[in-house]
């Protein structure tokens, strides 16, 4: 292998190795030479539908794979993927193995690539995780300002071997470490599913709590948690709060005292009491990112330990010493814990946050709308305004997120799609009779591109997501323009404010956040206010019901040393008929670099709907406003027939035939209802 062709791996094992030939494939300088397994029909389709040759057994193996990774069981599970390992380094096949080996298994392994003059690794997989690798960087920054005073870690027993490398990694070194034994359990506590002992890590004092119970049969789906880490300092503890993130630091409180003792709380030298309680550092994305993202690149990093070693030549044992070490302390808890207790639990039901965290109630009366004048739209006969609409408090960290990356591929796409459509249709709008309202403005491009069309125009841009709004309100004021025109509120539809009478309605990207009941308190909502030859815009997208949107690449730009990528998918969400789950993940990657060094993901409900939806709900009629092929649809909806504006003559119903160009395009584009708009 030279050092500018791709390293030919060999993946061995179907499970979990289908997470190394996902990385194999995805990764720059690697190249999949095949698979390897035990057989199976399921495992034949697999390598078939890779692309690559299928192998069951390490004597039909050509001479060209130059390296194999391991993902079978050792004999310490079961397995034979220690004898495996040795007879592919006994073809000059380098070798990544897939923990856990016993220690003298271990020893062997190293000492066998030693004679074989090969390189091998142990790969403990979830030190390389991005969320576990941001915790040890930043505890490696930590205890070198200053002196670690406690370490407080829980893990399941399956993923204690793993637990103990990242301890080491996070503080630099493995020694001085003893452990003591656990303490015994009463006997009439009952049933305990954690054991707990204490000993030193690092010359660290080290509290350890193990989930010391084990399902044989299937290990992860049944660990109570994952790795849980806190390292305490006298300037605050940072915390992984779980192996796929995120990070919390914590600063150390400290309130001072006067003379009498009593906490101050102003004045000189309360400066530190601005800091935040506890800060979360990265987000963290859903279990499908965690298999489609987070490991594949964990694996790529182990990968390019191995190809480094490979590059660097030396002898393998002496190489894998810290592996030795981390292997010994490992063994050595296992056995002061004894053999984990036998279960076999049934089949957990994980509940999401909602069920937990319900949004609540916003405080204090609810809102009423404003009484129309008499004889208005939806004036009652003895002037009331009738029910008042429902509230839902709105998220002010919905979008927020992925806030930062919205313009680096909307703005383009506003600029050639929505803009000109709205510019087009709004040229001979008569906006004498109230003012434009964008919901759901985002980061104000349209709502710009709505003042550059019409000079005249007064706009309300209602944003309620603190992120999106930010950028919004930076735009409006850092144009003299936009400031005397547009007026920027952090309202929620359904029960936004809103003015007597409007000319437009903007609702690009929101609609599919709302509940039925909701759509229908706003269309009743804005309707009721449409002046005259007013009408509402409406944003529609390229599915109609739920449906399964592969997790795509769509774009990517660049700034500066960064280049920034864009995937979304979706699926149908599970726990709601009729609605989907939309996943939104963006990654920086920094000089070329082929890791990213950020990712930000976002995760939205969303209720699909299509054009005869909308006049369904609304009692509107409606037609399609043509736009740029790939973008998604416009539709704009009026009270009665429209034969005015720049699609006169057309029929002044709901219009949605494949061949109406405002339906061209692939399912999502940069104003998709995850970073586009902001409502809900």
């Amino acid at each position: 292998m030279s050092a500018s062709s791709p390293l030919r791996v060999l993946v061995c094992g179907t499970n979990f190795g289908r997470f190394y030939a996902e990385a194999v494939q995805r990764r720059p300088g690697y190249a999949l030479a095949g698979i390897l397994s035990r057989g199976s029909a399921a495992s034949r389709a697999y390598a078939e539908s890779l692309g690559v040759p299928y192998y069951t057994d390490t004597g039909e193996l050509p001479g060209h794979i130059d390296a194999a990774c391991v993902a079978v069981s050792s004999s310490i599970s079961g397995g034979q993927g220690t004898d495996l390992a040795r007879a592919l380094m006994d073809r000059g096949i380098h070798v990544l193995q897939e923990h856990p080996v016993h220690l003298t298994e271990l020893t062997d392994n190293f000492k066998h690539a030693r004679r074989r003059g090969v390189q091998y690794r142990l790969n403990t997989h979830y030190p390389h995780v991005a969320p576990v690798r941001s915790f040890i960087e930043a505890a490696r920054r930590l205890v070198a300002r200053q002196r670690p005073l406690f370490l407080d870690a829980a893990t399941p027993v399956h993923l204690m071997h793993p637990l103990v490398d990242i301890l080491g990694q996070a503080m630099g070194t493995l020694r001085p470490w003893r452990f003591a034994d656990p303490a015994p359990l009463p006997a009439d506590l009952g049933p305990q599913p954690f054991r707990s002992l204490h000993g030193v890590f690092a010359g660290t004092p080290l509290t350890l709590r193990v989930h010391h119970q084990l399902d044989p049969s299937d290990r992860d789906n049944h660990a109570l948690h994952w790795h849980r880490i806190a390292l305490g300092t006298q300037g605050g503890v940072l915390t992984l709060a779980d192996t796929h993130g995120p990070v919390l630091w914590s600063p150390r409180l400290h309130i001072g005292r006067d003379a009498d003792r009593r906490f101050v709380l102003d004045g000189p030298g309360t400066g530190l009491l601005g800091l935040g309680s506890t800060a979360v550092v990265g987000t963290t994305g859903s279990f499908r990112t965690v298999f489609s993202d987070l490991w594949p690149e964990a694996i790529g990093s182990a990968l390019d330990g191995l190809r480094d070693a490979v590059e660097q030549g030396g002898d393998a044992l002496r190489a894998g010493q810290y592996d030795l070490a981390v292997c010994r302390m490992w063994s050595d808890l296992a056995a002061r814990l004894g053999p984990p207790e036998i279960v076999r639990p049934p089949t957990p039901h994980p509940l999401a946050v909602s069920d937990v965290f319900p949004t609540p109630e916003r405080s204090g009366p609810p809102r009423r709308d404003p009484v129309p004048p008499p004889g208005a739209p939806g004036a009652t006969g003895d002037g009331s305004a009738g029910a008042p609409a429902p509230e839902k408090a709105p998220d002010p960290a919905a979008y927020s997120p992925s806030a930062e990356f919205f313009d680096l591929v909307a703005a383009e796409h506003t600029a050639t799609a929505g803009a000109p459509a709205v510019a087009a249709l709004l040229a001979d709008a008569d906006l004498g009779n109230g003012p434009v309202v964008d919901i759901g403005a985002g980061t104000g491009l349209l709502t710009e591109a709505v003042a550059r069309a019409r000079p005249d125009a007064e706009i309300i841009a209602c944003e309620p997501s603190a992120g999106m709004r930010a950028v919004l309100t930076s735009r409006v004021f850092s144009d003299e323009d936009l400031r005397s025109r547009v007026t920027v509120t952090a309202d929620a539809a359904p029960g936004l404010e809103l003015p007597d009478r409007i000319s437009v309605v903007l609702l690009c990207g929101v609609l599919g956040h709302l509940d039925a009941e909701e759509r229908a308190t706003l269309w009743r909502r804005v309707t009721r206010r449409l002046a005259p030859g007013g009408f509402v815009i409406v944003e529609l997208m390229q599915f109609e019901e739920p449906t399964t949107l592969p997790e795509t690449r769509l774009a990517t730009a660049t700034a500066g040393r960064h280049r920034y990528e864009w995937t979304f998918g979706g699926a149908p969400d599970e726990a709601e008929d009729g609605a989907m789950r939309l996943h939104s993940t963006w990654r920086v990657y920094r000089d070329g670099a082929p890791l990213a060094e950020r990712e930000v993901h976002d995760s939205y409900r969303w209720e699909p709907f299509g054009l005869k939806d909308v006049v369904a709900e609304s009692g509107m009629t409606a037609r399609t406003l043509p736009t740029r092929p790939g973008a998604p649809p416009l539709a704009v909806l009026t009270r009665t027939p429209d034969t005015s504006g720049p699609a006169a003559g057309r029929p002044a119903q709901a219009r949605s035939a494949p061949g109406d160009p405002g339906f061209a395009g692939s399912p999502a584009s940069p104003r998709t209802p995850l970073i586009c708009s902001t409502e809900g």
